[in-house]
C-alpha cells in the first residue's frame, strides 16, 4: 500500500528502551533539576505552548524529566502507543525545531525496536494527562551524527515539551461479532503472520463500484478522518486472486497511515473511516477507487479491480 508518511517527526521520532525518575514540578529535585528553569507559558488546543530554555546552552549528560502537571489518567507501561503534542527544541539555544500543534496527533509506539531511547525513558511512568519536559543527551537522541534535517548538532541535547493525551494497546488482529457476507464476494483465509488467502469466485464478474463488507465488526471506538490507523492487509488481484502485497511482508508486520485524507487509495479513505477498531474488512476496488488508469506496476494494471481483507488494529 502506498501511502506518504504522516508523522511530523519523521525519521527524527522513532522508538527504544529504559526507565527514568521523573522529578514532580514543585519538589525541592525538580528546583536541582537542569530543567528547574525552563519555562513554559501560552499556547492552546491550536497553538503550541512557549518553551524558554534557562540557561543556555541546556546540556544534560543522561535523559532527565520534569513534570509541569501531572495527569489524572492511566500510567504510561511500555508498549502502548501514546498520542501526544509535543514541541521540539534545540537546548543549546531554545530554537524551536519542531511542533505538532494545530496538526494531527503524534502516536508513538513504546514497544518499537527504532524509538529514541530517551522518549521512552521520557514517558515511562508518566500519567495521561499529564504535561512533561524530556531533555535527551546525544545518545539518547539522533547520536553523535546529529539530525542535520532537523538542525540538530552531533553534541546537542534535545528538549521535548510533551502532552500526554490518550494510550492504547494495539490488537494483534480483528477481534468483534463475525458478519456474514453477502453471495458472491471473495472468501478470505486468514493464517498468523502470513499474507491472506484471497480467492475470488470462478467466473464472477468484477463489480464496478467498491464493495466494502464486514466480516468482523469490531468493538472498539470508530475511525475519524484525519486519524492514524494500525492495520494488517493483504490485496490480491480479483482477475486470478494472486496477492500483490501484504503487512505481513514487511519488517514490523503491520502497516500505518493517517486516513481520510488522501494519504492511501480512495477506497481504504472511504470504506475504513467510520469503522469501530477491531474490525475485519473486505473491500473490493474498482480501478477508480485503486490506483486509477495508470495502475500501479509492474502489478496492479490499469484495469485492475483489486480485493483487499483489512483489521484495524488501531486509531490514534
Amino acid at each position: 500500500m502506498q501511502t506518504r508518511r504522516f508523522h511530523a517527526l519523521g525519521a527524527a521520532v522513532a522508538a527504544a528502551a529504559l526507565v527514568l525518575t521523573a522529578c514532580s514540578g514543585g519538589s525541592s529535585a525538580a528546583k536541582a533539576s537542569p530543567l528547574a528553569q525552563v519555562s513554559v507559558s501560552g499556547g492552546s488546543d491550536t497553538t503550541a505552548p512557549t518553551v524558554t530554555v534557562k540557561p543556555k546552552p541546556l546540556s544534560v549528560t543522561e535523559t532527565t524529566t520534569r513534570v509541569v502537571k501531572e495527569g489524572t489518567g492511566a500510567t504510561v507501561k511500555g508498549d502502548e502507543i501514546v498520542s501526544l503534542k509535543y514541541v521540539l527544541l534545540n537546548a543549546k539555544d531554545g530554537a524551536l525545531l519542531d511542533t505538532n500543534f494545530g496538526k494531527q496527533n503524534l502516536g508513538i509506539n513504546l514497544g518499537s525496536a527504532d524509538l529514541l531511547p530517551g522518549l521512552k525513558k521520557g514517558l515511562a511512568n508518566q500519567k495521561i494527562g499529564s504535561r512533561i519536559l524530556v531533555a535527551m543527551p546525544p545518545k539518547d537522541a539522533f547520536g553523535t551524527q546529529g539530525n542535520a534535517q532537523i538542525k540538530v548538532g552531533g553534541t546537542d541535547t534535545v528538549l521535548f515539551l510533551m502532552d500526554l493525551l490518550s494510550t492504547q494497546k494495539p490488537l494483534k488482529s480483528a477481534e468483534g461479532k463475525a458478519v456474514k457476507p453477502a453471495a458472491g464476494l471473495p472468501t478470505v483465509q486468514m493464517q498468523d503472520g502470513k499474507a491472506a488467502t484471497i480467492t475470488v469466485p470462478k467466473g464472477a464478474k468484477a463489480p464496478t463500484k467498491t464493495v466494502g463488507q464486514l466480516l468482523i465488526e469490531g468493538t472498539g471506538p470508530k475511525v475519524v478522518a484525519g486519524q492514524t490507523i494500525r492495520v494488517t492487509y493483504t490485496g490480491a488481484l480479483w482477475k486470478d486472486s494472486k496477492t500483490f502485497d501484504s503487512s505481513a511482508n514487511s519488517p514490523q508486520g503491520y502497516f500505518e497511515t493517517v486516513i481520510g485524507q488522501k494519504h492511501v487509495i480512495k477506497a481504504w479513505d472511504d470504506q475504513l473511516v467510520g469503522k469501530p477498531v477491531g474490525s475485519r474488512v473486505l473491500l473490493v476496488v474498482p480501478p477508480a477507487d485503486g490506483y486509477g488508469a495508470a495502475g500501479s506496476p509492474p502489478k496492479i494494471s490499469g484495469t485492475d479491480t483489486l480485493v483487499f481483507v483489512v483489521d484495524i488494529l488501531a486509531a490514534y
